[in-house]
């Protein structure tokens, strides 16, 4: 039990450390000054099968999602933000600061009248279900009152779903937010910075095999072969056991984790459901228990915050590496 007690201790202290770092994300000044119109606009992007267009730098942005929120502010456009929602975590460090101030109107999806009632003339979204009747409201009823839209490409769905989701995807993300807020050069700067740190990582040159376990007690919510979670493992070294799964995330039987035995467990740490929870589950139950990353305490944890297409996927896969060469200590 001591030593059970000592490595929940350990996981603890690292999610804390790793919620509060993203590597060498820093946001951009800011300026009070609102922007004005330039000879790059109009910008029209499509957007997940939406067509979006843009006639200057948009004023006042809702965020929604920690991906979104965290870019605007990587930008140096957080002084435009008048409201943000649905946050996954803490900011990491590098931006703790620039966004002391934002005004998190909800801790989860936020209504449309709530959204409203901020006079925003953009929303940005971190997936294509925050753009609901229930939620932030649909798109074509939110650009037929003004107010322009914009969804994580990372997150679209059907037939403009990544497949799969690559770092590209990810820089593309990140040099289209920056010609639509007007911080184009600082858009590039951030994907010169985060191309550079993804050329500089090392890998595990072993074939260690993983399951990426989001959530789930009966039945596993998993990272599968199209999404972030294969992409940060991939990044790392780790070969994922569901790879061969066409999905980003997907449910599965524990009877097929037996199976696999994975070298290696990654867990995701998020405040409704931390990683301490689902190791207590994984040695409490006569199921899980069986598995070798169990028996010998293999576990990876990663802030959701940072297992999200966004600016902090390249972190979280050197986090990845820093963690795997620990436990091979």
């Amino acid at each position: 039990m001591p030593r059970i007690v000592a490595r929940l201790a350990a996981l603890t202290a690292v999610s804390l450390l790793l919620s509060g770092c993203a590597a060498t994300v820093a946001p951009a000044a800011t300026s009070t000054d609102a922007p004005a119109a330039s000879a790059n606009y109009p910008i029209t992007v499509d957007n997940c099968g939406t067509s979006v267009t843009v006639t200057t730098a948009p004023e006042r942005i809702v965020s929604i999602k920690s991906s979104a929120t965290e870019l605007l502010l990587a930008l140096g456009v957080g002084d435009r933000i008048v409201g943000s929602a649905f946050l996954d975590g803490p900011l990491p460090e590098s931006l703790e600061t620039i966004g002391a101030d934002l005004n998190v109107i909800s801790d989860f999806l936020p209504g449309q009248e709530a959204v409203l009632a901020l006079n925003p003339d953009f929303i940005y979204g971190g997936w294509e279900s925050n753009f609901t009747a229930d939620g932030a409201g649909e798109r074509d009823a939110l650009t037929a009152l003004g107010v322009s839209t914009y969804v994580s490409p990372a997150a679209c769905k059907g037939e403009r779903m990544p497949n799969p989701l690559t770092f590209d995807t990810v820089f593309t993300e990140i040099e289209e937010a920056g010609a639509i807020f007007g911080a184009a050069p600082v858009a590039a700067d951030l994907v010169s910075t985060l191309q550079d740190e993804l050329a500089a990582l090392e890998p595990t040159s072993t074939d260690t095999t993983a399951l990426w376990y989001s959530s789930g007690t009966t039945t596993p919510y998993v990272g599968a072969g199209i999404g972030s979670p294969e992409m940060i493992m991939q990044a790392a070294g780790l070969s994922n056991i569901f790879a061969d799964v066409s999905d980003t995330w997907t449910s599965v039987g524990w009877e097929s984790v037996i199976e696999a035995n994975p070298s290696v467990i990654v867990l995701v740490d998020a405040t409704w459901n931390t990683a301490a929870s689902k190791i207590t589950h994984l040695e409490s139950d006569p199921a899980t228990q069986v598995l070798d990353a169990v028996k010998n305490q293999r576990f990876i944890i990663l802030p959701f915050a940072s297992t999200e297409a966004g600016i902090r996927n390249v972190e979280a896969a050197s986090s990845v590496i820093t963690q795997l060469a620990d436990l091979n200590e």
